[in-house]
């Protein structure tokens, strides 16, 4: 079968479920419109650990010096592993009234301290040794592990690449089933997803209560860290000879 070279359009079009809204394109004559996902999957190469240091005592001043206190510890576990101090950051530090609402007129009962920090880590194997003597010192609440990317745009750009080789190659299949050669690139849009998951969460609380001896394994040890994975969709269109 014949085609009139005026008249030919071609368009292959594969969508991924999750992609985002395009505008529409107006498919030109000899022209092959196509879509194709893209993968790219990295082990992770930063561990970032996130906890609380939380104080609550009579007095403002007492809450304050307590919180001191308890982050000093922190600097010291930070210290015995050979990370300095400075490395983590503080997301936010509050100081705020604790009030009974028990009766009609609210009655403060206390001050409460909260300081949330995380810490970057490149040596994994540094990980089960400051969880578990953050957990043992029993000065940090809410302690939570998560493996991630740091280079995102390198590990995008190559999933990318991906989508977009395997658009080129369903254009050239296209343009071969119809006895035409595939020409030059004239429009593309691009969509990048990440998959970043929370790995092996720790409570502060149910790790000091299991207190575990010297010899036996972290949580963590021997398991691989979830890979990270990240996807892209292309839209490209390509001309016909």
């Amino acid at each position: 079968m014949k085609f009139p070279a005026a008249l030919l359009i071609l368009v292959v079009l594969t969508t991924l479920a999750t992609a985002q809204e395009h505008p529409a394109i107006t498919a030109q004559p000899n022209t092959v419109f196509v879509g194709a996902d893209g993968r790219f999957e990295a082990n992770p190469d930063t561990a970032l650990v996130q906890f609380n240091i939380s104080a609550q005592e009579d007095t403002s001043r007492a809450a304050y010096e307590r919180a001191s206190k308890a982050a000093e510890q922190v600097r010291q576990i930070l210290r015995a592993n050979g990370i300095e101090p400075k490395a983590a950051e503080i997301g936010y530090f509050s100081l705020q009234p604790v009030y009974d609402y028990k009766t009609a007129k609210r009655k403060l009962v206390a001050y409460r301290v909260n300081a949330n920090v995380s810490l970057k880590l490149k040596d994994f194997s540094k990980i089960a040794p400051i969880v578990q003597q953050l957990s043992e010192s029993d000065v940090t609440e809410n302690q939570s592990l998560n493996y991630t990317l740091e280079d995102m745009e390198a590990a995008k750009t190559r999933a990318v690449e991906d989508a977009y080789r395997r658009a080129r190659e369903s254009a050239t299949a296209v343009a071969r089933a119809s006895g035409r050669t595939l020409g030059e690139l004239s429009y593309a849009s691009v969509d990048t997803f990440e998959n970043i998951r929370v790995v092996n969460p720790l409570q502060a609380r149910a790790m000091s209560t299991m207190r575990m001896e010297a010899a036996a394994p972290a949580p963590t040890e021997e398991f691989t860290p979830q890979s990270v994975v990240v996807t892209a969709h292309v839209n490209a269109m390509f001309t016909l000879r």
